[in-house]
């Protein structure tokens, strides 16, 4: 059999080394010792997955460190990107999205769902930004934009005529954030009717503070459930978990497993923004979702926000934010840090309902190199990504650093 490119000794996240016979685009065959014609590379056992899976993450709003403060609350960073985007531009948008968007294909993400805030003060400005980006882009990585009311819906006049615009104008699906609404459950409710009218997934913001006593989990949950859109709702942040006794957890657990709903964890943004009223003794604010996942649970790790006051740094590594993640939750065992690595993989590529994930036979070539024998060591070591493909084609390069030695 005749390949376009052959890459042998490659090193499954199950530990299998096989071959891979890529033609056309897609994965032609996988398996050991693959007989074939065409161009070959060894990787020399080196770990390939099949690209990296950013579920959560806002370009819109990316690398605006200079125009804003870092040291607040999430209310003190909400109002001042509130401010801030009053003044963008498309353009703007465009080339501060693009330089995140890029960061990231250098790290070996091919898939990514991004958060699009729509409201009367942007307007769709930012959507047509980030709308221009996936069809330039497209080369290198699968964009999803997911539009959303950052600072309310029923109590922001206009927000969601624009919302309904957007998802028109070809928005893949809608988004919430209760909490900032002066009717949380009334803002749940209309977006899964908007949802159902385009019949599109959801991804809310929710629940992001420290105090469980009250969740709009509940609701989510409970909506998931009677519109019959179990596994096609995703909640972020969550960190009211994190503050919940283990018996209140497995609880919440199960109702998460029964309704169908995945979550996103953000490591850096939680932790950075988490427990800011304590002086002393400070809470890590970041939900386990180890722990979730281990209930069944679909869940993912996430980047969130990369340069802005949300979080003020950022590479859009998704391998350090596993590492990240299996630092504050405490995680080193071999099997624990390689649970890590599938929830920034496999199980972002679920939550995000994708059918055409994974190395095997018919899919689309995706895959990254990294420069690590296995999941463990990637994340603990914080593994490069040494080369990527998109649909069998390289889209990056990152040569191995040397030694120089005298």
């Amino acid at each position: 059999m005749s390949f376009d490119l052959i890459l042998r000794n490659a090193r499954l996240a199950d530990g299998r080394t096989v071959d891979l016979g890529i033609a056309a685009g897609r994965f032609a065959a996988v398996a050991p010792a693959l007989a074939g014609e065409g161009p070959e590379q060894d990787l020399g056992d080196r770990l390939v997955v099949p690209g990296f899976v950013e579920t959560h993450l806002h370009l819109d709003k990316s690398c605006i460190l200079d125009r804003c403060s870092s040291e607040g609350s999430l209310q003190d960073a909400i109002a001042e990107v509130a401010v801030a985007k009053k003044a963008f531009t498309e353009a703007d948008v465009h080339d501060r999205a693009r330089r995140t968007l890029e960061k990231a294909i250098l790290q070996g993400t091919t898939r990514i769902r991004t958060h699009v805030e729509i409201d009367p003060r942007i307007g769709l400005r930012s959507f047509a930004a980030i709308k221009r980006l996936q069809a330039e882009y497209a080369w290198a990585v699968d964009l999803e934009i997911c539009v959303f009311p950052q600072e309310g819906l029923l109590n922001d006049p206009g927000a969601e005529a624009l919302l309904i615009q957007a998802m028109e104008s070809g928005a893949d699906l809608i988004g919430g954030c209760p909490y900032t609404d002066s009717d949380p459950n009334g803002q749940i409710a209309r977006i899964f009717e908007i949802a159902k009218r385009f019949g599109t997934d959801i991804d809310f913001h929710l629940d992001f503070d420290l105090d469980p006593s009250r969740m709009g989990l509940d609701e989510v949950c409970r909506q998931t459930v009677a519109q019959g859109m179990g596994g096609r709702v995703t909640i972020g942040h969550v960190t009211k978990l994190s503050a919940l006794p283990p018996a209140d957890f497995a609880a919440v657990a199960q109702r998460l497993k029964d309704a169908g709903v995945a979550v996103t964890v953000l490591p850096a943004t939680d932790l950075f923004l988490m427990g800011r009223s304590f002086d002393h003794n400070i809470p890590r604010g970041v939900t386990h979702a180890h722990r979730l996942s281990g209930w069944g649970v679909t869940c993912s790790l996430a980047t969130n926000n990369v340069l802005n006051p949300f979080t003020p740094f950022g590479d859009c590594s998704l391998v350090r934010i596993a590492n990240l993640y299996a630092n504050i939750a405490q995680l080193g065992r071999p099997a624990e840090m390689a649970a890590c690595l599938d929830m920034v993989t496999e199980q972002a590529a679920r939550l995000l309902n994708l059918k055409d994930y994974g190395i095997a036979v018919g899919n689309p070539a995706d895959l990254v190199v990294l420069d690590a024998p296995a999941p463990a060591p990637a994340v603990a070591e914080l593994a490069q990504p040494l080369f990527g493909f998109k649909r069998g084609r390289r889209v990056f390069t990152r040569p191995q650093a040397q030694l120089h030695r005298p």
